[in-house]
């Protein structure tokens, strides 16, 4: 079906929730009728026995027609809604009414310092790696926003010494001795071999990687177990996108990384 300009999903789902609303009061009429007639049965007021159970047929036809309206009624194109932009646009508008600051890079959506990815045909998303079916913008954005004031679970001191293992392995191969001397590795060429195993790059992407180096490089985690303190120089990669990894940072604006390296104090 073709959705109308006006037609959102909060809006959709307002009104489903309202018919199902409907349905369930319906519903506790239905019930009471049922009770009505049951306790006709069980005391044998044969004089109120036939218009309970009149009363409980009527209430149940309600009941049917309600939902039947309620499930006829939800007609709404969710995979298309969500595998164009329109979907994002209300996830934006919606945590702005409640002061969240959301940013979208590329085909994912930045919510400090969480990843989102929006999974049309799954009719769910992806935060981080943690799989959310609850899809209503007003009740996803104050999820994400309760999920911000929990502590986060990234951890600098591991993923620097993470980094820092790669890094000896990258440079182990330009000489003895280098991996202590401040030699500068390209952050793609870690994170390549990060992911060098097949599937890997799938279940860690380049987005989340960046998202991690801008985590450590704002968290005061920068002396390795070994002793040796870790930087991010900059290069003339960084004044083109070639060769350069790409993060949206807390306030919204664009950070570009392109090196990385190990150095005694």
């Amino acid at each position: 079906m073709d959705i109308a300009p006006l037609t959102t999903l909060e809006k959709a789902l307002a009104k489903t929730e309202a018919d199902a609303d409907s349905a369930l009061k319906a519903a506790t009429i239905a019930v009471s009728s049922l009770k009505k007639f049951r306790t006709a049965a069980q005391t044998g007021n044969l004089r109120d026995l036939r218009k309970t159970i009149e009363a409980a047929e009527q209430a149940i036809t309600a009941l049917q027609q309600q939902f039947t309206n309620a499930k006829e009624d939800w007609d709404f194109d969710e995979e298309t809604y969500l595998s164009n932009k329109t979907y994002t646009s209300e996830i934006l508008e919606a945590a702005g009414q409640i002061g969240l600051k959301i940013f979208e890079q590329d085909d994912r959506l930045y919510c400090y310092p969480f990843l989102i990815r929006i999974l049309p045909g799954e009719r769910s998303i992806l935060i981080d790696k943690v799989r959310e079916r609850r899809l209503r913008p007003s009740v996803l954005v104050k999820h994400l926003k309760d999920m911000q004031n929990k502590p986060s679970r990234f951890k600098p001191d591991a993923f620097l010494e993470s980094l820092f293992s790669a890094y000896e392995i990258v440079v182990a191969p330009r000489g003895k001795g280098l991996v202590n001397t401040g030699i500068v590795i390209a952050l793609r060429d870690i994170y390549n071999l990060l992911t060098l195993l097949p599937g890997q790059s799938r279940e860690y992407s380049r987005q989340e990687f960046a998202r991690d180096i801008y985590l450590l490089d704002q968290s005061r985690v920068t002396r390795t177990k070994g002793g040796l303190i870790v930087n991010f120089p900059a290069s003339t990669g960084t004044k083109s996108t070639s060769g350069t990894i790409t993060v949206i940072t807390q306030d919204g604006h664009e950070k570009k990384y392109y090196g990385i390296s190990f150095a005694k104090e």
